[in-house]
């Protein structure tokens, strides 16, 4: 059909020839009438009874593959679809050639059917992707990714492409290893990112560079991550010294997506810019949706003599007000404390303002005076309520952060046709594992820390800063950037601090480490996950329905049973064994 669907008026009384699959089949007292589908929408084909291919005509069933020729009639009055592109016409059919039969779909091809499970959607995603849902993303994704190639190229980036095989490296992430053939006990590594291979051309002379990268890790799925691989919009600036270059660059094209592409109204109509230490501690998280407020109330000095024993003893005291909380029921409020506990808390304390009055198990061990410190700082009125973490900061942070969310969510506070745009600044250059029990890099190694080397051999380390930032949208990163190290000297005492020597970080990036001995200009570039934003911007419920064939949640492609063994002889051409266990 073409553009049939939306020049269909224009075809009355011509004679014209379509393809598509059978999207229905009606018989009506010895005629035969078909919703014939394709990528543009559904026409309607009439078969009459004298069609020398009416007995074919009979034999159509769901998703065979056709061709028909016929001639263009308007609908008789009181008969048209208002419901299609082409519901004024119809197809008088004169001839019918099958082009290939369907088994009975095991998935249903239209967007009003009973929708399949995930793994089974995906095992037949070939159907799946005839919804025209799904043929509406495809579009929506080539469109979307046609905005930012035409937006680069106009901001004079160039288009590079970088390796896919490539070296290891610590990234934060687990690595996808491939067994060289040819260098037996070698290994490449599907890179996680361009991040090094970006540099060097910065340290080539590239003066602006962007692809559209495939990014691969082996990290686990969740429902905003695929696994496996995934794309990024990847670029990079030489001759930049800091991060809000980079910003100033890359904001309008966000932007564009949000308003033109997206078609959403974008929060105060800005980008709000938050320090890390200002997102922690008002929102809980590095991540904040800024839809909504209910931000994070220290109360710990207003408490600090508090006899409540749960609120003395603890290093921090916090609360979020909760609008309309108060109508929470008692299971409701029990699930929440579910949350809380799942994030380390011990409980959830809370106050209710109902009638005039506070109620709450704990009212009775806080003195006036500090039940009106609380609703003053709070902003609590009738119907409102409160709830509390006490306990070391970061854990508070973290568990009302958490909790603000999820009561975000259920008083559906995150309007869908809104969006809320942060850069979230100046993040920690080292994190304390506790796991570990020891110093980490808090993002990755390739940032540049505020102070250059003399930041870097202060006595407290968690204070060094990195000139990093990211992008957040309505909660979640899009985008992570940073001002690059482009000196051997500091990337050297970067990974000292945590006890790597030299010939660690030789070993690990000789070739970036090498390039930096040869005039490297300053640079600094980030990365914009655009799976992970595509899916926001169009409302999609999974970030699987942004790629054509994605894995599914366990990380396997079930259309095409990958992972899969492989014959013994190629193990062998590897140098490589598989463990007992594992055959």
């Amino acid at each position: 059909m073409r553009t049939f669907a939306t020049e269909s008026i224009s075809k009355i009384g011509k004679e014209i020839s379509v393809s598509g699959w059978v999207n229905s089949r009606r018989d009506h007292g010895g005629i035969i009438f078909v919703d014939l589908r394709d990528h543009t929408g559904i026409v309607q084909l009439v078969f009459n009874p004298e069609l020398s291919d009416f007995a074919l005509a009979e034999s159509l069933r769901d998703e065979f593959c056709v061709r028909v020729s016929g001639l263009v009639r308007e609908r008789g009055a009181g008969l048209e679809n208002p419901n299609i592109d082409t519901g004024k016409i119809e197809i008088i059919v004169s001839k019918l050639e099958i082009l290939n039969k369907s088994e009975t779909p095991v998935v249903t091809t239209h967007d009003d059917g009973e929708m399949a499970n995930e793994d089974l959607r995906l095992k037949y995603r070939f159907l799946d992707l005839r919804r025209p849902h799904m043929q509406s993303v495809l579009k929506k994704r080539a469109e979307f990714n046609k905005i930012i190639r035409d937006y680069m190229e106009d901001k004079d980036f160039t288009e590079v492409a970088t390796p896919i095989l490539a070296n290891s490296s610590p990234e934060g992430a687990r690595d996808f290893l491939i067994p060289s053939r040819l260098h037996a006990g070698k290994f490449y590594a599907l890179p996680q990112a361009p991040q090094q291979f970006k540099q060097l051309l910065m340290v080539s002379g590239v003066p602006k560079y962007y692809q559209i990268a495939p990014c691969f890790r082996d990290e686990d799925p969740r429902a905003d991550r695929l696994y496996g691989d995934f794309y990024q919009l990847d670029l990079e600036m030489s001759f930049v010294e800091d991060g809000e270059t980079v910003r100033t660059e890359t904001e309008p094209l966000i932007k564009k997506l949000v308003t033109d592409f997206a078609g959403k109204k974008l929060l105060d109509n800005k980008v709000v810019q938050l320090t890390y230490e200002e997102a922690m501690n008002d929102y809980g998280t590095d991540k904040p949706d800024l839809r909504y407020d209910m931000k994070l109330i220290d109360l710990t000095d207003n408490l600090k003599n508090t006899e409540f024993a749960v609120f003395k003893n603890a290093e921090c005291v916090k609360a979020i007000c909760v609008k309309g909380g108060a109508s929470l029921s008692r299971s409701q409020i029990d699930g929440f404390t579910e949350i809380a506990k799942k994030e380390g808390a011990g409980g959830l304390a809370y106050l209710t303002y109902k009638e005039g009055e506070i109620q709450s198990p704990i009212a009775k061990f806080l003195s006036e005076t500090e039940l009106g410190e609380i609703t003053k700082k709070t902003g609590a009125t009738n119907g409102d309520a409160v709830f509390f973490g006490a306990d070391v900061r970061v854990r508070v942070n973290k568990v009302l952060g958490v909790l603000r969310s999820a009561f975000a969510e259920h008083f559906a506070l995150k309007d869908p046709k809104t969006v809320s745009l942060a850069w979230v600044v100046d993040f920690p250059f080292y994190d304390w594992d506790e796991k570990n029990k020891r110093l980490d890099f808090g993002h990755n190694p390739f940032s540049w820390p505020k102070g250059g080397l003399e930041a870097l051999k202060a006595d407290d380390k968690l204070s060094v800063v990195a000139d990093q930032f990211d992008m957040i949208l309505n909660g979640y990163e899009i985008c992570s950037g940073a001002v690059r190290n482009y000196s051997p000297e500091v990337m050297h005492e970067a990974f000292a601090v945590l006890g790597h020597d030299g010939a660690y970080v030789e070993a690990k990036f000789s070739g970036m480490l090498n390039a930096f001995k040869f005039g490297a200009p300053p640079h600094a570039g980030c990365a914009f996950g655009l799976d992970r934003m595509f899916m926001e911007l169009l409302n999609l419920d999974s970030i699987r329905d942004t790629l054509a064939f994605p894995k599914n949640g366990s990380g396997v492609d079930v259309m095409m049973d990958s992972p899969s063994g492989v014959e013994p002889t190629q193990l062998g051409e590897l140098s490589l064994k598989l463990n007992p266990k594992d055959k």
